[in-house]
């Protein structure tokens, strides 16, 4: 049963800024060569993900993507886990036992984000593979914020008519133009900003659906930003807080809809 685990886990991998992984999935028995009642949860965190699988078997854990390797507790068959990226659709997970590899797994999300098949291997046994869809969760693209935002002037007091455009960099980042422009990652880092009052700003990936902004002007923090992408893509809201030039302390909610 050593292998739920791992599969829960493998469905877990970050890929981008929103993880189309997210959510619940539960096996389609027909497809799969395992026949187990089982389900998977798996929810984002600011540092990695939490996965609970219920059902025969039970497994709860939080594993980190950042490429080391991961402890997983109360599994007899494996205490260690390293996951790898394969491209957008597929990933690939080690279990180890105390270092040494016992079982390479793989995972392939279907085209449309709603099916998830998964191949076991283990030296000396034939391939076991399971089949799972999707039972709850939003399917959500690579990144959420990419894309053309217009102002919704019906939920905005300030009626400014803004038109952001925020488009995936293939960096696992942004490129922003609006009233300035920049590029950056979600790692934290200060990044130059053009066409601002502000110098730099700093991007910090919440979750799937959450990024929080930090601008400096003159190695101060001059204003914070918080952008939320609602579950069905079409609508983000900003809040913004900050100080303007005069002193004067500001803060705002502006409402945006998806073209």
């Amino acid at each position: 049963m050593h292998k739920l685990a791992s599969l829960g886990l493998v469905a877990a991998i970050q890929l981008g800024a929103a993880d189309p992984r997210i959510g619940s999935w539960t096996l389609i028995s027909a497809e799969s060569a395992l026949d187990p009642p089982n389900k998977i949860s798996i929810t984002s965190l600011h540092n990695g993900v939490h996965v609970l699988i219920s059902g025969e078997t039970h497994v709860d854990f939080t594993a980190k993507w950042d490429g080391h390797e991961t402890s997983v507790q109360g599994n007899p068959a494996f205490n260690q886990v390293e996951l790898r990226r394969i491209n957008k659709h597929q990933a690939e997970v080690k279990e180890k036992k105390d270092g040494a590899v016992v079982a390479t797994v793989r995972d392939k999300l279907s085209t449309d984000g709603s099916e998830l098949t998964i191949t076991t291997s283990e030296k000396g046994r034939a391939n076991q593979i399971t089949v799972w869809t999707r039972s709850g969760g939003t399917k959500v693209a690579d990144n959420l914020f990419a894309g053309e935002w217009t102002q919704d002037l019906s939920k905005t007091r300030l009626r400014q008519g803004l038109v952001l455009k925020i488009e995936a960099d293939g960096t696992e980042g942004v490129r922003f133009s609006g009233e300035f422009s920049y590029t950056a990652r979600f790692d934290g880092k200060e990044y130059n900003l053009k066409n601002s009052r502000n110098d730099t700003v700093a991007l910090k990936l919440v979750d799937a659906h959450t990024v929080d902004a930090i601008y400096r002007r003159d190695d101060q923090v001059a204003q914070r930003d918080r952008w939320v992408v609602s579950a069905d893509g079409q609508q983000m809201t900003l809040t913004t807080t900050g100080v303007l030039e005069t002193g004067q302390q500001v803060r705002e909610s502006l409402v945006f809809r998806k073209q």
